[in-house]
């Protein structure tokens, strides 16, 4: 068994964050019982690893010696195999040396500038794109290593709970709900989104227009008045950052995403496919690699509001469509983005890089 220290430097809970709760808890009950590192006093506190044993580390900076010196520390005291880092900030601020252990494994889900990856002895990129492009930036092809993340299902969630969550957002009874999870941040899209919101009409198929937005970030100000600006500000929910997303996905009637072409995988594309909703989604770079248009989702291009907004009413207004897309997303999350595959590639490949 390969003894592992999962190391994540993020303050604030997000897609990668929920991801990196779901890959720890997934280890242990494998019987690998990982190590955690988290930010202390960040909101991973909040999640939920499975009876992990979690160290709370200072992750101040990249340049803090505090926060260094105490990474050092915890892979002199725990002396795992393998430490595998997540985002900048952890990889970062763990140096292990040329040839020295353990090694590390740095995961990367992004189009990041490279220079705070590049010390590391092997990558894990989240798509075959971003491999591609870790490859054409000068790793070393033997070094870099492709695996998806997976998702679960999530148990259903009962009605009665779902109308209360209604009631509680003041959602009409009658009212299309659409669905957007992501950080308030520019890849994500969110202005477009908005702007396709205003070309559509406040009713479709006689039933009222809600935008729900699930999530938080810098761009927050902006976006409210964007929409004030643009006169949707009453059909645009602010939901703000769920821990839990799943009964927000169940109340849905479509899922929207909405990203830029930077956007590497999108871990909102799998959560559409496992919880059963149809999807309208861009083509960003980790779409066009793992959705296929009219099967699994309907995808348009990016940054562009009337494709957007016209994706979204024929699809509403098409259920015959939606439900085709539901059973693609079904088979997909299940066929190719399931645990039990996507933990074996990693079990292998931690055994590989050990040695065992």
């Amino acid at each position: 068994m390969v003894s592992t220290l999962q190391m994540v430097g993020s303050k604030a809970l997000g897609g990668a964050e929920r991801w990196f709760g779901r890959f720890v808890r997934a280890l242990g009950e494998l019987g690998t019982a990982p190590e955690v590192a988290i930010r202390r006093g960040s909101e991973l506190e909040t999640l939920d690893l499975g009876g992990a044993r979690v160290h709370r580390l200072p992750f101040r900076s990249v340049w803090d010696p505090w926060s260094r010196g105490a990474v050092s520390q915890l892979l002199r005291e725990l002396r795992p195999e393998i430490v595998q880092t997540y985002m900048g900030r952890a990889t970062r601020l763990t140096r292990v040396g040329a040839g020295g252990r353990p090694l590390h494994l740095a995961r990367l889900g992004g189009y990041y500038d490279l220079a705070p990856y590049r010390h590391a002895h092997a990558w894990i990129g989240n798509t075959r794109g971003l491999c591609d492009y870790l490859i054409g930036n000068g790793l070393p092809r033997e070094r870099v290593f492709h695996i998806y993340n997976f998702i679960e299902p999530a148990e259903p969630v009962a009605p009665s709970h779902l109308a209360a969550l209604r009631r509680d957002l003041g959602i009409p009874s009658n009212a299309w709900v659409l669905l957007a999870p992501g950080r308030f941040v520019e890849v994500k899209g969110h202005r477009y989104l908005l702007a396709a919101l205003a070309r559509l009409p406040r009713e479709i198929g006689g039933r009222p227009l809600r935008l729900l937005l699930l999530g938080d970030g810098v761009l927050a100000a902006s976006l409210r008045a964007q929409a004030e600006r643009a006169g949707v500000g009453e059909r645009v929910l602010w939901a703000g950052w769920q821990a839990d997303p799943a009964p927000y996905y169940q109340l849905a009637d479509l899922v929207v995403f909405p990203s830029l072409e930077e956007e590497a995988l999108g871990n909102v594309v799998l959560e559409a496919w496992v919880l059963g909703r149809p999807l309208v989604t861009t083509r960003f770079r980790g779409a066009l690699e793992i959705a296929r248009h009219g099967e699994d989702a309907w995808c348009v291009p990016c940054a562009d509001e009337a494709a957007l907004a016209e994706g979204i009413r024929q699809v509403l207004l098409d259920r015959g469509l939606a439900d085709e897309l539901v059973e693609g997303g079904r088979r997909r999350a299940q066929e190719d983005f399931g645990r039990g595959p996507i933990m074996r590639q990693y079990l292998d490949l931690y055994n590989r890089l050990s040695g065992a």
